[in-house]
């Protein structure tokens, strides 16, 4: 039997875009020959994701899951929205969203997981679905939260099917209220933060980047009022505070009543509850969001596929 190196592996790798796992394996198929092993992948149609690996992927589905007092959002992109309705990439994105509970919140790592089944690792297994479908996949990315007491809850915007749509949002609440209290509240804020997109939590979590971001534009606009220095310090300052009270979820309006804080809401809760509760954290995960999308002819897409 031919010694396969990884070096082989790699190469394989490159020349079809197969998963690690699958090259392995071809290449043991064919004694270590080379153009063997390719032609051993595309028999088994797992070359073909190569041709589509170059393919932007901007659509598919946002999966959510929680257990106990955890949660986690994972993002799964497709070339095409028909794809987020194909019963083979839903199934992977629903078991993808659950591993990531134990993953973390790293895509490398959930990846490298074992796919249940036998099929490979997830990635091994997400290339066989591009070869399947037809269509450029990637896992792009996916986030964790958690609370050591209390719930997390889940919202999906748009929802495709259960568990999966366009905006998947987890909200946590730590307190030792009891969960008919606490997860209609986080339900709520939840479906706030798929409204609202806040940036942060508070405002010791925005992007100080961000903040002199702000600032510079404030200042700009200052400039221009004529007013004496001392004025235009404290419009600066006061366009910088107004931003970021907009930008944080605590500051923001809670848009189920349209004039409460999101603080005074969790507030006035603990209250009534007769014990603190603290709006830990949010995840928000909106499909494709900073993807740059490919612009197509697709009346030049129908002629080419006509042979024209």
């Amino acid at each position: 039997m031919a010694d396969i190196t990884a070096a082989m592996v790699k190469d394989l790798r490159e020349k079809t875009g197969a998963g690690m796992m699958d090259c392995k394996k071809a290449l043991g198929e064919t004694a270590g020959d080379m153009e063997a092993a390719v032609d051993w992948l595309r028999a088994k149609g797992l070359a073909a994701a190569a041709k589509k690996a170059g393919r932007t992927a901007a659509e598919g589905l946002v999966g959510v899951a929680v257990s106990g007092t955890k949660g986690a959002a994972v993002e799964v992109n497709s070339e095409t929205d028909f794809v987020a309705k194909n019963e083979i990439f839903q199934a992977f994105v629903t078991t993808v969203t659950g591993l990531a509970l134990t993953s973390g919140a790293d895509a490398d790592a959930l990846g490298a997981m074992p796919f249940p089944g036998g099929d490979g690792s997830v990635t091994d297994k997400l290339t066989a679905n591009i070869a399947t479908i037809g269509e450029n996949q990637s896992l792009r990315r996916t986030a964790m939260l958690e609370v050591s007491q209390g719930v997390v809850a889940a919202y999906v915007h748009n929802a495709i099917a259960p568990g999966m749509g366009r905006i998947g949002v987890l909200v946590g609440l730590e307190s030792a209220a009891a969960a008919d209290v606490l997860e209609p509240l986080a339900k709520q804020i939840a479906m706030h933060v798929a409204a609202a997109s806040p940036l942060a939590l508070d405002e010791a979590g925005l992007d100080p980047a961000l903040i002199e971001r702000e600032r510079a534009i404030a200042r700009e606009k200052a400039a221009t009022s004529g007013k004496p220095a001392e004025i235009i310090e404290k419009m600066i300052e006061g366009g910088v505070r107004k931003f970021a009270q907009e930008a944080t979820l605590v500051n923001q309006i809670f848009v189920i009543d349209g004039k409460s804080k999101v603080a005074d809401v969790v507030a006035a809760a603990a209250k009534a509850a007769g014990t603190p509760i603290a709006l830990k954290g949010f995840v928000r995960i909106q499909l494709g969001e900073g993807i740059e999308k490919q612009q197509s002819d697709f009346a030049a897409e129908v002629a080419a596929a006509a042979g024209r």
